[in-house]
């Protein structure tokens, strides 16, 4: 089976809180032909992570890492490795991926009123303005 993942099912193979779930997720990972995992669904992923189960950025950032590393895992990978850089770099793991997404549709510079992701965004040599 090709299967398009929602978040929770990420969540249940990362956190394992809920036994029986955990084990519905790893059965239909370890099966599928196909992973795919949408840019929404890793934002969603990452913010429960570190919002709701207090994982640290570093632990988030491997179990992204580890999901790449899967042979049948198929996502935007330079998107994703957007959203890693700045989240790695003490960030937000969305406003990577979304500056990523943003100049790939045509976007020359990220705009925003989040003085953090724009000050990162230009450490990596993005152009982003603070508004």
């Amino acid at each position: 089976m090709r299967v398009a993942v929602d978040t929770n099912v990420l969540v249940r193979a990362v956190v394992g809180d809920d036994p029986l779930q955990a084990s519905a997720a790893a059965k239909v990972l370890a099966d599928a032909e196909l992973i795919a995992v949408a840019l929404p669904c890793l934002c969603e992923f990452v913010w429960v992570l570190l919002r709701v189960y207090d994982f640290h950025p570093s632990d988030t950032a491997a179990a992204i890492r580890a999901l790449l590393a899967v042979a049948n895992v198929e996502v935007n990978r330079p998107a994703v490795e957007a959203g890693l850089a700045v989240l790695e770099a003490g960030g937000d793991f969305a406003d990577g991926v979304i500056a990523y997404e943003g100049n790939w549709l045509g976007g020359e510079t990220f705009v925003s009123f989040d003085k953090k992701a724009v000050v990162l965004l230009q450490a990596q040599g993005q152009s982003a303005l603070l508004l």
